[in-house]
Order: C-alpha cells, then structure tokens, then sequence
C-alpha cells in the first residue's frame, strides 16, 4: 500500500448497476471507495477513474472533483484519468478524534451531465507522541489508606486513533503501588494507582513514581509524567455529589462565560479533611478547552463557543477531593442544542453564458450545489428563481441543481437575464442566501431589415445639378452587431427603357439616393424601382421598397407659341366685326400652347393697347376677345389690338399678338388684298405659313359648305312653314353636328358657329361667326417645328 500511496477500498459493486435519472441527468447509485494514508506526498495516485469507473474522454466531458467541504484535497489529470493528491492530508486536522475519518466527494461530467459517488478514507499513522495534561501530578493519600485503594489518574492524550492511540501505561517499579488500567469507552484506557501495601508517613512522607504512556504504533511513542505522592494524616470520609451524573442542555450560540451548570459535593469530615476542591477528571483536550470550573463553587463556565456542527455533545467527568486527598466522583453529560447560525452556501460548479437565442429547450446552463452545516430542520433547504422567467430549476443529484431553459429565448425582447437563485432553510428563524447570476443571449440572424416605409415618393425639379441628393430611404433591423449591419443596394428594373443605373445612385451605408444627371420633365416626367437592404448575418437575409421619383416642372421652354393668329406673316391678321354686334360679341379667340405642364403651362391673356380701350375686351382664361359696347357710326373702321399671352411660370414667360379688327356693314365680306409674302423669309417659316394656310383654307371651305347646305334646309323648311310666318329654327342655335370639341393640348374648348337668318323685310341678313379651331395635327406639326 505505501509504495502504490493509494489502495482502493473494496468496492460497493455487486454486479447490480443502475442508472438513476433525475431531471435530465445520470447519477450512477454505487459508491467508489479509496484509502490513503495521512502525510502521504503531493502528487501521490489515488486511483484510475477510467479503469474505475469506465468513462473516457473526460477533458471533453469536462470531468472534476467536487468534495462536500469544497476543498481540493484531489486532483484529475484528464489525460490518463488518475486521482492525485493535491496536498498532504493530515488526518488529525481534518477529522480530529472521529474514526474513520472519511471524505466524501463526487465525480462530476458536465457533458452529458453524470454523477459518481466516491469517498475517501484518511488512514491514520503514528506521528504523534502521547501528552500528560501535567508533567507532574501531586497526590496526597493518608497514611490510613487501606491497601486496594484505587486512585485515578489524569490519562495521556494522543491525537493518533485506533491502535496508533495509548493503548498502555506502566509504572516505576516501588513497593507501594501498582497500576491498573480502566476501560474509559471507544478505545480509550485510564489509569488508576492501586495502593499496595500500608503507608507510614513517619517512615516515607512522601514516594516519587514515573507513569509512563505508551501508544500502539508500529514504532511505538510514549510520554512520562512524575506523580509525586504525598503521605498525609487520616482523613476516612471521601466527599460525595448529590448526583452520579448531571445532564444539561446548551444552545450553541451562548456566549463564552455563559454558566452551564454547577456541580456539589458534600464531605463530614471536618477541618481541612472537609475541604472540597471540584476539578475535571480524564477530560478529553476538546472539554479542557471549552469548559472550566471553578474549585470552590463548582460551578462549570464556557471557555470557548460551542459549535453544534462539530461537537453535538461533550461527557465531562468532575471530581471532589476533600483536604485528605480522598475524592468523590460525577458526570455531567452536555448537550449542545443546534441553533440556525449557518445560512445556506451556494457554490456554482458551471455556468454558461451567453448562450444562442435559438437554444433548444432544457439547455443547461449552470450547474450549482447547496449546503447548510446546520441539522435537522435547521439544515433543510429549499431553492428557487423568481417567476415569468424562460428558466427552470430542477434538482439533480443530492446537493446539486441544474438551471435549464424552460422555453424559448429571443434576445430583440431581451437580450439579458438577472437569474436571482434563493436558498432559504427550514429554520426559526429562517436564513436565506440569494445569489445572483447573469445570463447573456446571443443574437441569431432571424429578422430581416424592416423599410420604415412600404414606398417613397421623391420630388427633384428637372435640370437639376448632378450627383443632386433627392432623398434617403431607411431600414432597422432588430438584431444586433453584424447581423443588424445594414447595406442598400439598387434592384434591377423590369422596364428595358429604364437606364436605372446612368440615372440613380445610392450609397449603401447610408440608403442616400443620388440623381446622376440632369432631367428634363419634357423627356422624363417620373420613373420607379426597388431599393433592397441587406444585412450581414449568415445566411443574410433582405427586404426591398418601392421609390417613385417625380420630376417637377421648370418653366424652361419658350414662350407661349400662339397658333391663332397667326403671327408670322407679313402682314397682321384682320377680324370682321359686323357694326351691328351686341355687346359681348365674340370676335375672335386667341390659340396658344405651352410645352411645360402644370402651373407653367397655364396661359392667360391681356390687352395691353387698343385703338378704343372701352370697345373690346380679353378674357383672361381662354383668350376669346369680345365686345364691350354697342358700335357706334362714330367708331373708327379699323382697330389695331395688342394682346399678351403670359404663362404661370416663375420667371413668367409670354409673347404678344398683334390683331387687326375691321368694321363691316351687313354679311359681305369686302374685298382683302392678300400681303405680300416678304422676300427674305426663312424657307422654314414658308413651309410653316403654306401649312397654315392649307389648314386654315380646309377648315373654311369645310364652313362655308355647312353654311350653304344649312341655308338650303332653312329655305326648304321655310317653304314648307310659309303659313307660319316665321323662322323655325331658334335664333342662336345650330345643329349640333357642327359644334367641334376642344382636343388635347391647352386649348380651353371649342368653337360654335352661331348663323341665324330672319325672314323679315327691312333688315339685313347677317352671319354671327367665329374663326374656326385649328386641327390638332396642326398644332403637333407647329410645335415640332418650332423645337
């Protein structure tokens, strides 16, 4: 056993093995014993766990040693699996005068989670010599004393147990006295010194002895003490208690000097012969150090705290000696009551932190154990977390708990978890121990980027600067570090015109847009695509908005392009105006278009200069120029009008018209000499002027045969109703056949012919016209020449 430094214990197996499971882990019923002898090396082999226990791998199982007490008298090696001791045990220290001196421990692996149940016995060696509590020790015995008269003596104490502890005691050799050994109970040996023979204090007043202890050991120890006998007078009455044996009760916590209880002995004899002194008599050191008493009152104090959870209870033997050296003999047995002084401890054997979001349930993540030094319910426990919490306590294995995952985590609803574990004892009162751990959860990549809105709708006015900013899209994400990082990226456009990318840049830390060139409304009025943002976990995930970009208007285009008049001729355009025209008459309307839109394309119209201001009048919203008054003979027959068309633009553009208005009597039209066309003319404002000739030569003839079929049916009407007396159709009014409807473009509405005929004599036929709508495909074919 010495050279090895370890035998194992017999073993508690017995072919019946069995797995215990408790909550998830496996605790194995059988009890591993090992030995090991006090003052053994550090370094020394225990045992083999592997070739015990049959378990490998014990560095990815995460293989330790836990004792009871927490302390690391052992340790493992994970390669080969072999026990070692991690100090000298000292047998003595740690289990003082209790046998067997076991240390119970356990084997723990975390993964899977497994117990194994081991202890450890602490073999004793003789490495202490036996002590007398005095190196001399005074008796004084009459010289009356008859022989056989026994007198105990104070034995020899040693720390070592069992065969290592006194197991003799031998006496100088005299003719007096000779010693007998007393059987004190677990093991234990007290000498009593026999009177032999008479004493004579005239011949020997005083006899010298050597008590000598001796131990068991292999090599045995010893310890001499001198008693010195003193021979006095007769003294034939031996003080005697009031009880063989005294049993009391005292809490643990009493404080030091507490009374525990006094003793009293009587002795009838008189004078110094009745004299009692009380001492303690073969007390062990544990009572010499806890407990003194006083020599005349007999009263027993503490010397020292009691601890219930090393000593429960203490025999203290008391005794009475009278001035004649004669003694009296009691006992008091002493109970130490428990008392709840020893809050529970909490020690962590592992914990996991942080641990993933997506774990799956009952994941452990700690490991702890419990203990209370205390007793009975003093010494029960029970353990707890707080409520609402996505965690379980379950208890495992004696001692220990495992904190597990009950449910699932998700750190964007809470990213940390403040466990508090309460450790409360069944005591009065009750103490309790909290600690506090704190669990991290990890963040896994499951949200994707969220657009804070489903589309955007950007504005950017046309011939903007490039590189312009119109806008920032934005995304969150809920999760966190690189899987909450965000990137913008542009998506490809399902429209083949779109050059999305010569167009829009976007930066993608940030989701700002860009417009990389200038826009023309004209060209482009809006245009959309899809942004995507990414973010960077693995795998990545995305979503994608909707951006619309809306170009505004600018008033860039040329002025107003006026299609009626025309104003390109040499010569200004001339209106008819019958003299007998009501106020209001419409004269003629101006036609103007604008290439812009929206506010820039809104036209209005203005007479900034008239041969008679008070006589016609503008309308603002469509162009139509009207009378104002009756005509009167004094009027000029020429009117030379200056109108000006003005767009909504900011700056405002407009151009003017120049308009010529010519009085006639009657319906005739009077004889117009055609302008001549000026020579230098642009060949391209000829073609112009041919097309609008053309135009306006159609539209006329087209007129004038409404004009001729509608008198035709007046007349065949007329004939008909010739005893009606009277026109039949309504003066005003013309078949609707022939009202033309405004087009697209900015032309405001369209032109009614009015022709009403009366078949009264005395008054002059007269027409009510207007100049006709040029066609639309003529305003186009304008508009394309003048770009």
């Amino acid at each position: 056993m010495m050279e090895s430094g370890v035998r194992a214990a017999q073993h508690l197996r017995q072919v019946l093995l069995f797995f215990v499971f408790l909550e998830g882990s496996s605790v194995l019923s059988e009890t591993w014993s090992y030995s090991v002898a006090e003052e053994m090396e550090t370094g020394s082999s225990v045992a083999n766990i592997i070739k015990d226990m049959g378990v490998g791998d014990l560095a990815a199982r995460g293989a330790r040693v836990i004792f009871d007490d927490y302390q690391p008298y052992l340790w493992l090696e994970l390669e080969t699996g072999n026990l070692l001791l991690n100090e000298k045990l000292d047998r003595e220290a740690l289990c003082g005068t209790s046998e067997p001196c076991i240390l119970h421990f356990q084997v723990l692996l975390e993964n899977p989670l497994q117990f194994f149940q081991a202890e450890l016995l602490v073999e004793d060696i003789n490495d202490h010599s036996p002590t007398f509590p005095e190196k001399v020790i005074f008796l004084n015995i009459s010289e009356g004393a008859t022989p056989g008269t026994s007198f105990q003596m104070d034995n020899a104490q040693d720390l070592d147990v069992g065969m290592n502890g006194v197991q003799n005691y031998t006496i100088s050799p005299n003719p007096y006295f000779y010693l007998k050994l007393k059987d004190g109970g677990k093991g234990r040996k007290y000498p009593e010194l026999v009177l032999d023979g008479s004493l004579d204090r005239e011949k020997e007043p005083s006899i010298s002895l050597i008590l000598t202890a001796v131990d068991g050991g292999s090599l045995p120890r010893s310890a001499t003490a001198l008693i010195q006998v003193v021979v006095v007078d007769v003294n034939d009455n031996a003080p005697e208690f009031e009880r063989t044996l005294y049993e009391v009760q005292v809490p643990e916590n009493s404080p030091v000097g507490s009374l525990v209880i006094k003793v009293c002995a009587t002795d009838l004899d008189t004078g110094t012969n009745g004299e009692i002194s009380y001492s303690f008599s073969r007390v062990s050191r544990d009572v010499r150090e806890t407990f003194k008493i006083h020599p005349v009152s007999g009263e027993v104090h503490l010397k020292a705290l009691l601890d219930f959870e090393v000593i429960q209870s203490y025999t203290i033997n008391v005794q009475a000696v009278d001035g004649g050296s004669l003694s009296g003999k009691s006992a008091i047995i002493v109970q130490v009551i428990d008392v709840n002084d020893n809050p529970p401890e909490i020690v962590f054997t592992s914990l996991m932190s942080p641990i993933p979001e997506n774990c799956l349930s009952e994941m452990v993540v700690a490991v702890f154990s419990v203990r209370d030094q205390d007793s009975g319910d003093n010494g029960r426990m029970m353990c707890s977390i707080q409520d609402n919490l996505p965690f379980l306590l379950k208890p495992t294995f004696k001692n220990f708990y495992t904190l597990v995952t009950e449910s699932p985590l998700d750190r964007e609803s809470r990213a940390e978890y403040n466990i508090t574990i309460t450790v409360t004892d069944m005591g009065t009162p009750r103490l309790t121990t909290q600690h506090t751990i704190t669990v991290q959860v990890s963040d896994v990549n499951d949200n994707a980027p969220a657009f804070t809105q489903t589309s955007y709708t950007l504005f950017v006015q046309e011939n903007n600067s490039p590189a312009l900013h119109i806008g920032t899209i934005s995304a969150t994400d809920s999760d966190s570090g690189s899987n909450a990082h965000i990137t913008y990226s542009l998506l490809p456009t399902h429209d083949p015109q779109l050059a999305l990318d010569s167009l829009i840049s976007i930066n993608v830390d940030n989701g700002q847009l860009f417009v990389l060139r200038a826009l023309d409304y004209e060209a482009l009025k809006a245009f959309e695509f899809h942004v995507g943002a990414t973010d960077q976990g693995s795998p990545a995930l995305s979503s994608q908005a909707l951006v619309r970009v809306l170009v505004l208007d600018a008033n860039d285009n040329a002025p107003p392009f006026v299609l009626y008049p025309l104003q390109n001729a040499s010569a200004p355009c001339t209106e008819l105006l019958p003299r007998a025209a009501e106020p209001g008459y419409l004269i003629t309307k101006v036609v103007a278009v604008d290439r812009d839109s929206g506010q820039n394309a809104w036209l209005s119209f203005q007479l900034l200069k008239a041969t008679e201001p008070g006589l016609f009048s503008v309308w603002a919203h469509n162009g139509e120029v009207r009378t104002s008054r009756l005509l009167s003979e004094r009027d000029a027959p020429k009117h030379r009008l200056l109108l000006l068309v003005k767009d909504n633009g900011d700056p405002p553009r407009s151009a003017s018209v120049t308009l010529h208005v010519l009085l006639v009597d009657g319906f005739s039209q009077p004889y117009l000499p055609l302008p001549e066309v000026a020579r230098d003319v642009a060949p391209d404002e000829d073609v112009l002027t041919l097309y609008l000739v053309i135009a306006l030569a159609s539209v006329s003839s087209i007129f004038l045969l409404s004009v001729l079929l509608f008198v035709g049916v007046r007349l065949c009407r007329r004939a008909r109703a010739a005893s009606l007396g009277g026109c039949s159709v309504p003066e005003g009014h013309f078949p609707g056949h022939l009202v033309d409807v405004s087009g697209a473009g900015t032309l405001s509405q369209g032109y009614q012919y009015e022709v009403c005929l009366t078949g009264e004599s005395g008054i002059t036929s007269e027409f009510k016209f207007l100049k006709p709508i040029v066609p639309n495909f003529l305003t186009e074919s304008m508009g394309r020449e003048v770009e």
